[in-house]
């Protein structure tokens, strides 16, 4: 982990799904003009006053202006921070997880595997990548969750389409939701997608369980290990 002890203060709050918000953070110190390094896929480490510090996937690409994160509402720092508004601050007291080696997956089709709040990372991922498209083959994003509820930036899937990005999602609790597409979970659009694709590398990220599951039907498939990435 590579230690760090700067103060975040944040700029902007916004709702991204049932008890999911995303967070804004800038580095206090303006005037110091200093950034963080950071590669895509890689954890902030968090730390608000009586907690613990939690981990949080940047949602946001290196080159971005401003870091964000993903903050479900559970116990501890995530609790805190879930209510926190915009002029509060937070400290970065770490960044942690080897993240995705996007540059050596150059002119290779990108296969983008999502549950939940693990879009996070592979959210940051593909911002990089669409900076850059010209030099990746296809991107392909398969985000799963249990409701459309539960799916975050869902006011920007309608760009990442305009940009080229094939999206597919898939719920796996759909009974009470008006919902008409595939229902089960992430890991069974694999088979649809993965036939038209020549040279596919997947990015994973969600549940353990479902990165295992992810892992093994991919190997199915004829996936090297080398071509099947996590973040941490």
């Amino acid at each position: 982990m590579i230690e760090t002890h700067l103060p975040l203060i944040i700029t902007r709050v916004r709702e991204q799904a049932r008890i999911t918000r995303s967070f804004d953070l800038r580095v206090q110190n303006a005037a110091a003009e200093r950034r963080v390094e950071f590669t895509p896929g890689q954890v902030a480490m968090l730390r608000v006053a009586g907690e613990d510090p939690a981990y949080f996937a940047f949602a946001s690409a290196p080159e971005d202006p401003d870091l964000e994160v993903l903050v479900k509402q559970k116990a501890g720092a995530s609790s805190v921070i879930y209510d926190l508004q915009p002029g509060d601050t937070i400290e970065l007291v770490g960044i942690a997880g080897q993240g995705f080696a996007l540059d050596e997956q150059q002119h290779r089709d990108l296969v983008f595997v999502a549950m939940g709040t693990g879009v996070a990372p592979l959210r940051s991922a593909l911002r990089h990548c669409l900076k850059r498209k010209a030099e990746f083959g296809r991107l392909v994003v398969l985000y799963g969750a249990r409701t459309p509820d539960d799916f975050c930036y869902r006011d920007e899937t309608e760009a990442w389409e305009e940009a080229g990005v094939e999206l597919r999602q898939v719920i796996s609790r759909p009974d009470g939701h008006d919902w008409s597409g595939p229902t089960g979970y992430v890991q069974s659009l694999l088979d649809n997608v993965l036939p038209d694709l020549k040279s596919p590398v997947a990015l994973i990220c969600g549940s353990q369980e479902m990165i295992e599951q992810t892992r093994e039907r991919l190997g199915k498939m004829g996936f090297k290990p080398e071509e099947i990435l996590t973040n941490y």
